[in-house]
């Protein structure tokens, strides 16, 4: 993807937040350039004549427009689409982006993000990650219910350094550090259910 300008289109209503992840994107290095829409109703017109290799949009402009997110989604099937996220929304609702970028993160988090996902674009693999072991698959699920690795390495019966190589595997392979990506990570890949989720 670095042979051609990145281009990146933006959903964001708020102008400060909408100029923060702009200058932060400008002042990366990459050859990109930045397009500001108004709604994903507007992005499905845009599309037509303009190509965009990732589309960053606040949650908040497709909750109440589910259907029409994954209409578009299905038409631009080679778009990166990320949550620029500051308040807290459902993880059913945040499972519908390849990776979320929190108004917290810093600099180096959000750009590491961007050029992760261009190296597995530019590597020819798919949005989805290496697949997890079994018994990362069983660490993934106790982190998603808050437990310390201590706590975790009780329950599965291994040592503590076992529980942080795991959880540096499960970080390496999924791209996500969080404990709240990690979750909707597990619910989109089907590892927990929202009731689960609900439960903790």
């Amino acid at each position: 993807m670095n042979k051609h300008k990145i281009h990146i289109a933006i959903i964001e209503p708020s102008s400060l937040v909408y100029e923060g992840i702009s200058n932060i994107l400008l002042k990366s290095g990459m050859y990109i350039q930045i397009f500001r829409i108004d709604s994903v109703s507007e992005l499905s017109h845009y599309s037509k004549s303009e190509s965009f290799d990732f589309v960053l949009i606040n949650p908040m402009c497709i909750q109440n427009k589910i259907r029409e997110f994954a209409t578009l989604r299905k038409c631009f099937p080679d778009v990166c689409w990320v949550g620029l996220v500051y308040n807290f929304y459902e993880p059913q609702l945040l499972s519908n982006f390849n990776f979320l970028i929190q108004i917290t993160d810093n600099t180096d988090t959000i750009l590491d993000a961007f050029h992760r996902q261009i190296h597995l674009q530019e590597d020819g693999q798919s949005m989805e990650h290496e697949q997890l072991s079994e018994r990362e698959v069983d660490v993934l699920r106790l982190i998603t219910q808050g437990l310390s690795n201590k706590e975790i390495a009780d329950k599965l019966n291994i040592s503590i350094h076992t529980v942080i190589s795991h959880r540096k595997n499960i970080s390496q392979k999924t791209g996500i550090k969080s404990q709240s990506g990690l979750t909707i990570y597990a619910i989109s890949n089907k590892i927990i259910s929202l009731e689960d989720f609900a439960g903790v």
